[in-house]
């Protein structure tokens, strides 16, 4: 195993990388299985083939505590202000009080994204 941060070779059982301190499975400049450098938009390892599996970046907040909000305040749009996507919060709050709690549809798929680490916050876009 190699460090996604530095490319430093580590033992399987290192919580962090010796080398730059890193938590074990962060970083995205180096493959985990062969520790080449690898592209920021790859999705695959030009070197070895293993699929690069990117870190969902939530900004200063753990997936849990984005999950939660999501879940109970997510109908009005709070996870997305959190995350600085404030179009996509003004439009839920647009959807749940014109339109009668229409909101809660795209939040509960956002719900299940994040769970699932396939939400990607995106601050430009509205949808």
């Amino acid at each position: 195993m190699f460090c996604k941060n530095c490319g430093e070779q580590m033992n399987d059982n290192q919580a962090i990388c010796l080398k730059c301190g890193v938590k074990t499975g962060e970083g995205n400049a180096y493959c985990a299985n062969c520790g080449k450098e690898v592209a920021p938009e790859a999705e695959v390892c030009l070197s070895c083939g293993v699929a690069i599996k990117k870190a969902a970046n939530y900004g200063n907040y753990d997936k849990v505590v984005i999950a939660l909000v999501c879940f109970f305040l997510g109908y009005l749009g709070v996870h997305n202000f959190m995350l600085g996507e404030t179009k996509k919060g003004i439009v839920k709050i647009v959807l749940t009080v014109f339109c009668l709690g229409i909101g809660t549809i795209p939040a509960l798929i956002d719900f299940i994204r994040i769970l699932m680490d396939k939400y990607e916050v995106n601050p430009d876009k509205a949808f």
